[in-house]
């Protein structure tokens, strides 16, 4: 198990430190001390006549000198290389605010402030030896010891990158020893717990890492790709920033890391992964230290078309940004920039640094002027310094006052120790904030009892007036918002275009002109980063397996169904009386469907029913007209009208279908139709019967078996038959209009529900009963005559019905609609009107245009032989040339 997690880090540091300790106690009895290192520290001190003693710790240098690491010898601490320009006008900077605050009168006036500032190296070792150092009070580190009777130290301003002052903050936390940051934003440093007297000038990552998931929301981008340093920095505040953005639903494309000892395979890996990403936006949380090797490789592939997000630790770096051919593959560049500020007298104190006074300036003056004040390098000829070099004649990062904003935060870093220790110096006996009212003596006083006055700190920054005070030892999160154009000469320039303020309300927080930013290659439009375009209103996303949910395919909604969303998850169902329209972006009324009168087809139907209806009602008063007739009387002129009225009725019963159904006309066209057919069908079975038996009886030489009122019995019985079961149907389970909406998807059929099934079987089941017996009655007495065979007529009309009914299923069940409709009146239509043809048109023929025919002898009913038919035909030539075999003829009535 390892022992770091059963320890809290604070237990960690004191176990560190007991065996450090050890390291420095004998084990004789003289208790004598062996020195076990010794550091190599760089830096400035000023403390001689000094009151309180303020501590600074600084990047000045990039690295550590490579060295052997061969245990044979006795170790060495490192040197330190890569002279960076920018960090020591941090130091200077500190310098000054000391200076400017010890001629001040209204600021520490029986005080003057001393310091101690350390070259941190970049790196964790140097911090850690410098904090020993500043702690112990000489060379050669003691812990737990002060050693000296010097001024007391009041405070650490340091110590730059995040992960050096995490290292500086656990070993100065162990004292209650306060240390105030100017560029360590690292969100883990608000631990109170862990990191009690760290205090800090320079706003958290949590706000900045809050502040890019805003910006990337802000403009649409989705899509995104994420490199950052290999220290606490990048580390917590790309995590921090990838949990805002996914639980927005922003997907990370890749998410690679910044080594602390670069490597060319390194580098090219990182390279190529933004080569290969579809990402447009690229997130950096990194120094500009740590960056910038990758930039060497990025501008080696000319990897151009990005556009880069970038934290506030290298969004204003020179030494980024005035990198040579850096404008077309960093131009367009947007980042979070801490506050700017001008400090006057400034440049004019880093203008006037002397070569002479320390190491440090030294090295500085010997690489801006390149050349040296060491008498050996002189002799091998590099040129020598005189000291009267100009400084102001030189255009780098030191001298350039421009962009003051991780300055402006030591300034005001110095300046918060500054004000502390003034409020622990006018503390009045009696009502001070310690036990019994006391006051801290400004001369002696302990770490902690300095912590109490700076973290219950406010006070107004000289030249600018922003007011500072901590709020659990961090200032609140205000950035501005830069975005990297190109001037006249082709160099970058900082364009503010917005700016962050985390105290705003929620909608305030982020404001930003678009109209001002010009992206990479000086493009005006809004790069689109998506890994897939958005789903436009009718599709809905269909997440691709094993890729990020920002990934998807755009699914076309299903009929019946819309999204009117961009980027719908799911398609919404339309409700029973809607339907997706052709984009599926909308749910419209579906279209409402019935046979209507006013239409072609209705109309036509109407008027072929009415022709219909005419039609049997003029054969009825034809037949009213020739009522005396042999023809007319013949087989009960009493049915003839019944059947024509079945007729009429069937006709107009089909009127009835039309029109838009209602509960009065669902039940009257099915009633209607059932007891028609009943009359039509039992009127025929009646006269079918008495042929069939009339035809027995002439075979066999016996009189009518059946009597007129016996067929007319028949008929009644029959159609009552039907007319009751249909008022029961009405009665229990009547037809009633419905919306059938499964039919078709785009439209809602309106059209009658017949009640129950069983009913509508029975009642057309009966119809057909009926339609079989007088067909087969007609079949047996179709050869009882020769010249008016109404058997055959009958028998034809029958096949006429069967069939056109028998056609009916097929088209019926494979139509929709109003044509499911219009099939049905046609089938009504098509079987009256082959009853009233085959049955009527020879009759009416015979009455019309063949009168001589309608005679008493022709309607003697007799059997059909070869003998009896040339009798009958030699006996009646002389009447008639031809015989009408077509027209019908029956028995004459008793």
């Amino acid at each position: 198990m390892d022992l770091s997690t059963g320890l809290s880090s604070k237990r960690r540091l004191l176990l560190v430190f007991c065996v450090s300790c050890f390291l420095y106690t004998s084990t004789d009895a003289e208790a004598s001390c062996k020195l076990k290192a010794k550091f190599n520290l760089q830096g400035y001190k000023e403390v001689v006549k000094r009151t309180v003693v303020v501590g600074g710790m600084f990047p000045v240098h990039e690295r550590l000198v490579s060295t052997d690491t061969n245990t044979t010898i006795p170790p060495e601490s490192s040197d330190c290389e890569g002279f960076n320009f920018r960090t020591f006008r941090w130091a200077q900077t500190m310098l000054f605010a000391l200076n400017e605050i010890n001629n001040r009168t209204d600021l520490l006036p029986k005080t003057e402030l001393g310091y101690v500032i350390y070259d941190s190296c970049f790196t964790i070792s140097k911090a850690v030896e410098g904090t020993l150092t500043f702690l112990t009070g000489q060379d050669e580190a003691v812990p737990n010891y002060r050693c000296g009777n010097g001024p007391p130290l009041s405070a650490l301003v340091g110590a730059g990158a995040s992960d050096l002052s995490i290292a500086t903050a656990r070993i100065l936390g162990l004292y209650y020893f306060p240390q105030m940051s100017y560029a360590s934003s690292c969100s883990v440093l608000e631990s109170r717990f862990q990191y009690p007297t760290f205090l800090r000038t320079i706003p958290s990552d949590e706000h900045q890492s809050v502040a890019m998931a805003k910006l990337l929301l802000h403009f649409g981008w989705t899509w995104v790709g994420t490199i950052a340093a290999e220290d606490d920095y990048g580390k917590y505040g790309i995590k921090r920033f990838k949990e805002v953005v996914e639980e927005a639903g922003v997907c990370i494309s890749f998410s690679e890391t910044l080594p602390k000892t670069p490597s060319p395979e390194a580098m090219q890996r990182i390279a190529q992964a933004v080569v290969d990403s579809t990402a447009k936006i690229i997130v950096v949380f990194s120094s500009d230290v740590d960056l910038r090797p990758l930039l060497e490789e990025l501008l080696r592939n000319n990897i151009t078309n990005r556009t880069w997000i970038a934290s506030e630790a290298w969004v204003t770096s020179a030494a980024i940004s005035r990198h040579p051919n850096i404008l077309p593959v960093l131009g367009g560049t947007i980042g979070f920039a801490v506050k700017r500020a001008e400090i006057p007298g400034l440049r004019e104190h880093l203008l006037a640094v002397n070569p002479y006074n320390d190491t440090l300036t030294e090295e500085f003056w010997g690489i801006v002027f390149n050349c040296t004040m060491n008498y050996t390098q002189v002799l091998r000829g590099i040129k020598r310094c005189t000291g009267e070099e100009v400084i102001e004649k030189l255009n780098n990062t030191y001298s350039d006052v421009s962009q003051l904003r991780i300055t402006y935060n030591v300034y005001k870093a110095v300046y918060a120790v500054a004000h502390a220790l003034h409020n622990l110096e006018v503390c009045k006996l009696g009502r001070g904030p310690f036990e019994n009212g006391t006051c801290a003596d400004i001369n002696g006083f302990e770490p902690w009892q300095l912590m109490y006055y700076m973290k219950n700190l406010r006070f107004t920054v000289p030249h600018t007036g922003e007011e500072i005070f901590f709020n659990d030892g961090d200032v609140k999160g205000f950035y501005e918002i830069l975005n990297w154009q190109s001037d006249s000469d082709g160099a970058i320039t900082y364009t503010n275009i917005g700016y962050y303020n985390s105290t705003a309300p929620a909608d305030d927080m982020l404001t930003i002109n678009n109209a001002s930013i010009i992206w990479n290659n000086d493009v005006l439009e809004t790069p689109r980063s998506v890994c897939s375009e958005r789903c436009q209103p009718g599709t809905r996303m269909g997440i691709r397996q094993g890729e990020p949910i920002c990934c998807f395919d755009c699914i076309p909604c299903a009929d019946g169904e819309i999204t009117n969303t961009t980027d719908a998850r799911g398609c919404i169902l339309c409700d029973d009386d809607y339907w997706s329209n052709a984009n599926h972006d909308e749910c419209v009324p579906k279209i409402i469907e019935f046979l209507d009168f006013s239409e072609a087809l209705g109309i036509t139907l109407i008027a072929i029913a009415a022709f219909g209806a005419l039609a049997a009602i003029v054969v009825a008063i034809i037949f009213l007209r020739h009522l005396n007739t042999p023809l007319v009387n013949a087989n009960d002129a009493l049915l003839s009208f019944s059947l024509l009225l079945g007729l009429v009725i069937t006709f107009l019963s089909s009127i009835a279908f039309l029109g838009e159904p209602q509960m009065w006309s669902c039940m009257t066209s099915q009633v209607a139709l059932a007891v028609g057919f009943a009359l039509v069908l039992s009127s025929l079975m009646g006269k079918s019967a008495l042929l069939m038996l009339r035809a027995r009886a002439v075979k066999a030489n016996d009189v009518d078996p059946i009597h007129p009122r016996h067929q007319r019995a028949m008929m009644i019985v029959c159609t009552l038959i039907q007319a009751v079961a249909c008022t029961v149907w009405l009665i229990l389970m009547p037809p009633h209009p419905v919306k059938n909406t499964a039919a078709q998807n785009i439209k809602i059929i309106l059209e009658c529900n017949t009640g129950n099934i069983i009913f509508i079987c029975s009642i057309f089941a009966y119809d057909i009963l009926l339609a079989l017996l007088a067909f087969a009655f007609a079949f047996v007495a179709r050869k009882l005559e020769d010249h008016f065979n109404e058997g055959k007529s009958v028998t034809f009309g029958m096949l006429v019905f069967f069939i056109v009914w028998i056609s009916f299923v097929p088209a019926y069940l494979s139509t929709r609609g109003k044509f499911m409709v219009a099939v049905q009146i046609f089938a009504i239509l098509a079987s009256s009107f082959g009853l009233l043809a085959c049955v009527f048109i020879p009759k009416c023929y015979v009455l019309l245009i063949k009168p001589e025919r309608n005679k008493e002898e022709n309607m003697i009913p007799r059997p059909k032989s070869r003998d009896t038919a040339i009798s009958l035909a030699t006996t009646s030539s002389s009447a008639n040339e031809t015989t009408v075999s077509t027209v019908s003829t029956v028995s004459l009535d008793d």
